[in-house]
This record gives structure tokens, C-alpha cells and sequence, in this order.
């Protein structure tokens, strides 16, 4: 259910019933680009970058097309969006690596450069598919450190799925549990895991 959650609230499915509100402002149905554009970010599971292109140059893409200059894409100067560019990297941890052509980044630093593009699109909420997913510890402690940087820096919300629940407990301020489709339950951390169903679905009893 958590695929088809993100979908919904980024526009790349439409409900069959109910509405999604952001910010006040209901976005229900909306194409996914307005809706990037009314603030929503989004780093999936399975890394999308161009990965013939710099960590740069991939940043770069996206704060021209939320600064609508995709005019200027293909500039043989790249002089665009420079200062915009560099401060999204520093945030998370790539400025050094800027250079580099993101296909020979590990796997870690790749996530991070997607998390970088949706960032590059200014959003007040970024959605994360499972960040950790197929990371080495050294790597998902790492991401753990850039998820809490980024809310307290950027003052960012964030919303993200993940299946290793003492990650989660680790990091979210308020978690809801999906089962088969189905939300069990929506709180604080504490009443998460002291719920029986909970435990029973995903802890293994109490």
C-alpha cells in the first residue's frame, strides 16, 4: 500500500475517492509536476539519476526546471543556477564530489544525489522511498544522519517508508503502520510500539 500512498499524494495516481490536501490546498488529481511545484519532493526506491552526467550537472537540471529555465538546459557555459547548485550539495554531503560522474558514485552516495534532485525542486515535504534499501550499515548510518540534518537545517518535513522498524523508531517523530493495505495505527512512536496489533504484524509479539 505505501507505493500506491506516494503515488497518490505525488500525482502519479489519481484516488478513486477521497481527497489530498497540502498546505491547505487540496492537490487531489493534480499532474505531478504542478504538484512538485506546490512544494512536494520525492527520492524513490530504486535510484533514478542520470548517471552519464556530474553530481553536479544532475542538481543543476533540477533547480533550472523548478526555476522554469529549462530553456537553458543545454547552455555550453552551465553558468545557471550555480550558487543554488552547490549549496543543495553542501546540504547533503556532495559538494566535494561535484565533479564526478554520478554513475561511478557507491550506491549510498547515489541515494543521497537523489535526494539532492529533490531538493533542487525547493519542497516544503520530500517523500522517501525506503532510503536505506540495498545500503551497507556504514552507509545507511550515514543516510540516518542526512534525514536528521535535513530537518533540522532546512526545517524540511519529511516523509518516509521504511520495513526496518528499529530504523524507524530511530528517526520519526510520528509513524503510521500499514498492513495488507490497511492503516493500523497513526502515532507517536511509544504508542506504535506498545500496540499489540503492531506487534503482532511487524515485532514479532509482545
Amino acid at each position: 500500500g505505501k507505493t500506491t500512498l506516494f503515488k497518490l499524494i505525488t500525482g502519479q495516481l489519481k484516488p478513486d475517492r477521497g481527497r489530498i490536501v497540502f498546505k491547505g490546498e487540496e492537490i487531489t488529481g493534480l499532474p505531478p509536476y504542478v504538484i512538485c511545484r506546490k512544494g512536494v519532493g520525492l527520492s524513490f526506491q530504486v535510484v533514478n539519476i542520470f548517471n552519464r552526467m556530474t553530481v553536479f550537472e544532475n542538481v543543476q537540471v533540477a533547480v533550472l526546471s523548478q526555476q522554469g529555465k529549462t530553456n537553458r538546459l543545454f547552455s555550453a557555459a552551465r553558468k545557471h543556477a550555480v550558487k543554488e547548485t552547490a549549496r543543495i550539495l553542501a546540504n547533503v554531503g556532495l559538494l566535494e564530489k561535484s565533479r564526478r560522474v554520478s554513475g561511478s558514485l557507491s550506491h549510498g552516495d547515489q541515494k543521497a544525489l537523489e535526494m539532492a534532485i529533490a531538493l533542487g525542486s525547493s519542497p516544503d515535504l520530500l517523500i522517501l522511498d525506503e532510503p536505506t534499501a540495498g545500503m551497507a550499515s556504514e552507509e545507511t548510518s550515514a543516510t540516518i544522519e542526512l534525514i536528521h540534518r535535513l530537518t533540522k537545517d532546512l526545517g524540511l518535513t519529511i516523509l518516509f517508508c521504511e520495513h526496518d522498524m528499529e530504523l524507524v523508531f530511530s528517526i520519526a517523530h510520528r509513524i503510521m503502520v500499514m498492513h495488507q493495505g490497511r492503516s493500523i495505527i497513526e502515532a507517536s512512536p511509544d504508542k506504535v510500539r506498545g500496540n499489540r496489533e503492531v506487534q503482532e504484524a511487524y515485532l514479532g509479539g509482545a
